[in-house]
This record gives structure tokens, sequence and C-alpha cells, in this order.
């Protein structure tokens, strides 16, 4: 096998750059498009097979150890079993023709946080997210308006360049893709100047998203193909939404049903009431029978929050909370103490210790 720098005609200490404009100027005038010559096609395959060895630094440092019998000549060292294995595992590339500049886009992660009265019934929301949308300029195709890609003159449009190197089987042939067009087949010889041949660029994007009723903190909405363009052009990834459900002040959630506490007034709790009380979707009328006991707990049925499955609502709630006054009157003392002889109750004494106020409010609340 000739010489690789005699077959490029540069010398052994040439550059990088002067190696590549020796084998472009080759390529061209070898080229089996340019000159279909059978002794041009063997050429043009030593041509290439030559650039590859001297493009790599690596195998250009084991050749110029080796000289035309080392290992970088592709005799019976390391690099003949780094051939082989290329031609076995290599060698489909080229009949999958060249790759397309044209993929999909990366999926976007964006954490949105809404009310607890947004879930009951679900929300809209208009997000305004940076991302990739497609070149206005260009409508994806990287190039500058009026202009097109051309087919890379190296590889003929195949994306793929063929070599013959000898192995310990012999001479064969691998592929690799093509390092003018990187594979791609073609070339964009004038890029859009607007997104620098990407077909791309980032912008500001409104997204209109619906909420669905009954979601809760960590659940991950999929929007299909509302993430990043691809590039050239390339189809949409996709956008997710983490949620998160802010804390309220009055209301608490355990699962559907909503949770809160109704301070009552001693008097209230003793001979009983009607009230009105504004919960997240309306006001709810309550009936407090005479006697009503702190930790009792009043549902009202279907004023929950909506299924995120199914349908129907969960309940409300309510658990009832005697205010016992700490600020008396002379009269108010009075007619308390009065009650007290008229009831005639019984001192306070020890009982069976069950369950504090507290245990017993927590375990009616979640049944």
């Amino acid at each position: 096998m000739a010489d690789h720098y005699e077959v490029l005609g540069v010398a052994r200490d040439a550059s990088s750059d002067e190696i590549k404009k020796a084998y472009r100027r080759l390529a061209r005038e070898l080229h089996p498009d340019v000159n279909p010559g059978a002794e041009a096609s063997e050429r043009f395959k030593e041509v290439t097979h030559a650039y590859d060895v001297l493009s790599d630094p690596k195998q250009r440092q084991q050749y110029d150890l080796g000289g035309q019998g080392g290992f970088g000549a592709g005799g019976a060292g390391f690099g003949g079993f780094g051939d082989i294995f290329e031609t076995f595992f290599g060698a489909g590339q080229a009949s999958r023709g060249p790759r397309s500049r044209r993929e999909r886009g990366q999926d976007a992660l964006i954490r949105l946080e809404v009310g607890l009265d947004d879930v009951i019934f679900g929300t809209h929301r208009d997000l305004e997210v940076d991302t990739a949308v497609v070149c206005e300029t260009c409508h994806g195709s990287c190039c500058k308006p009026g202009t097109s890609p051309v087919t890379c003159d190296i590889c003929g449009g195949s994306g793929h360049i063929q070599r013959a190197v000898r192995s310990l089987l012999g001479n064969v042939m691998t592929s690799s893709p093509c390092g003018s067009c990187r594979g791609y087949g073609t070339i964009i010889a004038t890029p859009c100047v607007t997104c620098q041949g990407q077909g791309r660029v980032r912008a500001r994007r409104t997204v209109p998203v619906d909420v669905p009723a009954g979601v809760d903190t960590g659940v991950r909405l999929q929007m299909p193909g509302s993430g990043e363009a691809g590039p050239a052009g390339g189809p949409n990834g996709d956008l997710y939404l983490e949620i998160k459900v802010r804390n309220h002040e009055v209301f608490s959630r355990n699962g559907d049903d909503l949770l809160c506490t109704l301070e009552v007034q001693m008097t209230d709790a003793v001979l009983g009431t009607s009230t009105k009380v504004a919960a997240l979707d309306g006001d709810v009328d309550l009936e407090l029978k005479p006697g009503v006991q702190s930790g009792e707990i009043l549902t009202v049925k279907d004023r929950g929050i909506t299924h995120l499955r199914g349908s129907g609502r969960g309940d409300l709630k309510v658990a009832v909370h005697v205010v016992t006054p700490t600020k008396l009157s002379h009269r108010e003392r009075e007619l308390v103490e009065q009650l007290a002889k008229q009831r005639k109750a019984q001192p306070p004494q020890l009982g069976h210790f069950q369950q504090g106020l507290f245990a017993r409010l927590r375990d009616r609340f979640l049944g």
C-alpha cells in the first residue's frame, strides 16, 4: 500500500488544514460522479483512506510510528481489529442513507402553582415560556430565503464514505460518516442569518393550559407537542406541568374533602343556632343543634373538590370548636353562677383516659 502522505501529495509534517485541503482537491477530481473511470474510482478510495488515517491524530501517530507496515497501515495489529469491528458494526450506516437534519425538540418541565380554590372545578392559565420556536425567516429550512441545501460533493449525497482497508480477512469495505457534511448528505451553503442555520430561535411563547379539577401537589400534566421546536423544523417535544397547590389560610385538604373549623360561642352551643359560612365555592348554611360539643363534625355533602378521575365531588367537613369566654361582666358572671346552681352539676372528676380533643378531631376528620 502506498504511503498516505504520498497519496495526498503532502509533506510528513503537513498541518491538519493542509491535509484537509489536499484531500478536498483530490476528492473533487476523483469522485465517481466527476470521473467515472475504474482507475479514478480506486484512486478515490485510496485518497479517502489516506485522509481518514491522517486526519485522526491517534491514527496518524500510530501510522507515523509504524510506517506502512505498522498498526496504522492496517496490518495485523490493533488497527486491523478496529477495521474489522467497524466493518461488522458500521457497515449498515451507508444502507440507511444520509442523516436527517430534522430532529425532535426537547421536552420541557414547568412548575405551576395554583390555589386550592382553583382545583375545585379546574382553571385556565396562559403561561409565558421561553423556548425554542421555528425560525420565521427560513421556516425551519436552515437556509437563507431563496436558497436550499446543496448536495455534498464529497459523498455525493449519501452521507457516508466507503473505503477499502486491509485486515486479517483481507481487503474489506468499511463505511463511515462523511467528514465534510457530517453524514447529512447536504451542506447549508448560505445559512439563514436569523437562526444561524439551526432552523429555530429562542423566543417567548404563550401556552394555554387547562388545569383539570382535582389535581394535587406533585401531579404532572403532559401536553404533547408543546415543548421546544426541533432543529431544522423538526417536531416539537412535550411540555410537562408539575402542579403545586398553595396552602389556604382557612381550608385544608384530605383527598377530595375540604376541612375547616367553626368557632361557636358557648351560648350558641347550648341553645343551638343557624349560621351561614363562606366556602370556597359559595355560602353554606349550617345548622347547630342545641348542646353541640367541641370536636363534632358537620358534614356538607358534595361541597368538596371535584374528583380528578370520574364524576362527583368530595365533602366539606366542619369541626365545631366551642369557645369558652375568658372575660365576663359582673352581670354575666351572676347569670352563669345562677345557671350552675340551677343545674346542680357534678364537680370536675377524673375519668378513664381515651383520647384528647385533637386526637378525636383528627380521627373524625380522617374517618
